[in-house]
């Protein structure tokens, strides 16, 4: 069982008391910070957006069924005063839980269901090559993304568009995709790039990252751009799972190779995921020497 499968579990039993992602993280078997990025990859959601979704749904099932005691239902979801229960009642489904019981139907709101993970979105995966990059200057357009917004991306990736070929001091045709400053919550930035030599004159507004040298597992993604979701889905749940590497809190990128031809979405894309320096995998490529670490960009 993989540690979001395991986290689902822990919140299906925990409904009725107070939750953390400390503490469904301990019962997975990771960190907070790995549990929040697996959770956002394989769902599209937010863990403790989830969570939250799902006890507040129980509840709405008990007051459309009539709950005599508000306060009752509120210490059953795990929310100390019916103050504390009425402001994430109303922030979630829009309005009072006192309207919503006078309504007396489930037919006005959209309730969290249980989540089931989706085996389908499991794919073929090549084993990673493991590298030691140099350091990288990445510029380009940033914006700020959770995972169910992140729909944007594309559009964000048509505006960055008319700038390649035109930005001061670019070191080759490559584009990077590069997500960063991951949050509980299932934000994150995301920046569309390129590598430059240093950060002069580049279009006001501009993202500027600076990656320090670090060591990544590197997946290739060989089908359309349309279906990367399904490798990343296949890296975090299955991979990661199997292997015992660990990945760091450290930004990932997408590598989007000269031969990609953004007006098809064909071509090949490499998916660079940073990784803690003592990690070892069961299963393809293992930690190269020191002696064959090498410069990548």
């Amino acid at each position: 069982m993989s540690p979001v499968e395991k986290s689902l579990w822990f919140i299906e039993n925990r409904l009725s008391g107070e939750i953390s992602l400390r503490e469904i993280a301990r019962a997975a078997g990771v960190s907070s910070h790995y549990l929040a990025r697996a959770f956002g990859a394989a769902t599209g959601h937010s863990l403790m957006h989830y969570a939250r979704g799902r006890r507040l749904s129980e509840a709405a099932r008990k007051l459309a069924a009539g709950a005599p005691d508000i306060l009752t239902v509120a210490l059953d979801a795990g929310y100390g005063s019916h103050e504390a229960f009425s402001r994430a009642f109303r922030d979630h489904f829009g309005m009072s839980p006192d309207t919503f019981r006078a309504r007396g139907s489930l037919a006005t709101i959209q309730l969290v269901e249980p989540m089931r993970m989706d085996k389908t979105l499991l794919t073929d995966l090549e084993p990673p090559r493991f590298v030691v990059s140099g350091e990288l200057l990445i510029a380009g357009i940033g914006a700020r993304y959770t995972f169910p917004t992140n729909e944007g991306i594309p559009a964000q990736w048509q505006r960055f568009a008319p700038y390649l070929g035109h930005i001061s001091r670019q070191a080759g045709p490559e584009t990077y995709g590069v997500a960063t400053d991951f949050k509980s919550d299932g934000s994150f930035d995301y920046v569309t790039g390129v590598r430059v030599t240093d950060f002069t004159d580049l279009p006001d507004g501009f993202a500027m990252l600076r990656l320090p040298s670090r060591k990544y597992a590197v997946f290739s993604h060989r089908g359309h751009v349309s279906q990367l979701r399904r490798t990343h889905y296949t890296i975090w749940n299955k991979w990661l799972s199997e292997s015992r590497t660990e990945f760091a809190n450290a930004p990932n990128f997408e590598l989007y190779k000269k031969e990609f031809d953004p007006r098809t979405g064909d071509g090949p894309i490499e998916i660079w995921m940073p990784v803690n320096e003592a990690s070892r995998a069961q299963s393809g490529s293992a930690k190269p020497p020191a002696s064959q670490a090498v410069e990548a960009y």
